[in-house]
């Protein structure tokens, strides 16, 4: 199970991507900023073995939330959630 201790912070988000792996999923988090509306943190997660830029859109799910601590922490429920809801996605991803 990811945890909140485990991601960066707002400040770190301002600037960079966050992203990492876990048993066969990938996962990512970002600024979202949308022409005439608020920033956004996105989440987003596809299947191993390939990085955010070499994996196809199709294989992606997405999701934005407050750009903000409480965005973050909503964020990792969610990726918990994408984890245990599509588990054979990522088992059979992690065996490639």
């Amino acid at each position: 199970m990811l945890e909140l201790k485990d991601f960066m912070p707002v400040n770190y988000l301002k600037k960079e991507r966050f992203t990492g792996s876990y048993n066969g999923m990938r996962f990512c988090m970002e600024k979202a900023e949308h022409e005439g509306s608020d920033t956004m943190l996105a989440v987003v997660v596809w299947p191993e073995p390939y990085g955010y830029d070499a994996t196809s859109e199709e294989q992606k799910t997405r999701i934005e939330y407050t750009f903000d601590a409480d965005g973050i922490a909503k964020g990792v429920d969610w990726l918990n959630e994408q984890y245990a809801s599509q588990a054979e996605r990522w088992k059979k991803s992690s065996l490639r």
